[in-house]
């Protein structure tokens, strides 16, 4: 993963973080005024985190045994909403009590991996057919905002999340074309936020993660620099099986990009792989 504040801002209200303990892998894109984006942004990762992570067993001896205990999310699509709660709420108590960072919120795009903990069920075998059973999910991708979560698999890039945006409303509504929501001056404005009321609506989804899959997960200063085929040509160059290090050249090829284009906001991304897949080469031209 790599964050950066592009070639115009002066600060970087992004913020991402990776905790493979918690599963967990995140991109967040602040708002607000004086340093609020930024504070926003990491407030709502390390809360993230915090809440992921399993339980230290050391650290909950230490913990008084009167006190009440929050109440155990049991599956991985509700211990990520709790998660996600409690980042808007930290986010929105500190924004409503600290008048400089009145208004402050950020996006979220988030992917928390949980393998099933039962092994996968054996295909059933019927009069000499085979029955594949279905795969339990591994993967949740949850969203709130513009910040985005992509698919690279069998070499074709496609947009796991929609913008929680008035453009993308529009887009959708078939008010304005996609050319019109490239320009409009109405890019900036999204629906959705961390911290800006005291709930959040979130996107929640599972998926079932093949070998070979690549997830990109960006906030909005890349997408708004490459298009889906610039993105998609630079994911292309990462080998199968893939490697920390061709992962980390990718991240940082793709903000070189972005910023080589204009680089007129942060731009953070991070790649999320699953390895042991069919070899990807690049086509010969």
């Amino acid at each position: 993963m790599l964050s950066h504040p592009g070639r115009v801002r002066k600060g970087n209200e992004d913020a991402c973080a990776a905790s493979p303990p918690a599963g967990l892998f995140v991109v967040c894109d602040g708002m607000g005024g004086a340093a609020g984006g930024e504070v926003a942004s990491h407030l709502a990762t390390e809360t993230l985190v915090s809440h992921l992570l399993p339980p230290d067993p050391a650290s909950e001896a230490l913990k008084d045994p009167e006190a009440p205990k929050p109440a155990r999310q049991t599956t991985p699509q509700s211990r990520l909403t709790a998660a996600i709660q409690a980042a808007n709420h930290l986010v929105y108590q500190k924004s409503r009590h600290t008048p400089e960072l009145a208004g402050m919120g950020t996006t979220l795009v988030a992917l928390l991996h949980a393998p099933p903990t039962t092994p996968a069920p054996e295909p059933k075998v019927t009069s000499g057919s085979v029955t594949l059973r279905p795969i339990a999910p591994s993967l949740w991708l949850a969203h709130v905002g513009d910040s985005r979560c992509y698919l690279y698999r069998n070499r074709e890039l496609s947009q796991l999340t929609d913008d929680h945006s008035l453009v993308e409303e529009q887009l959708r509504a078939g008010q304005i074309t996609a050319d019109e929501a490239a320009r409009s001056p109405m890019r900036n404005f999204i629906t959705r936020a961390v911290g800006s009321a005291p709930t959040v609506d979130i996107d929640i989804q599972s998926l079932r993660p093949q070998p070979g899959d690549l997830y990109l997960l960006a906030s909005d200063g890349l997408n708004r620099e490459l298009t889906d085929p610039e993105i998609a040509m630079l994911l292309a160059d990462i080998p199968s099986p893939p490697t920390q290090p061709y992962l980390a050249a990718t991240c940082k090829a793709l903000v070189v990009a972005a910023n080589q284009n204009g680089g007129r906001d942060n731009i953070t991304v991070l790649l999320l792989a699953f390895p042991h897949g069919i070899e990807r080469r690049k086509k010969q031209t």
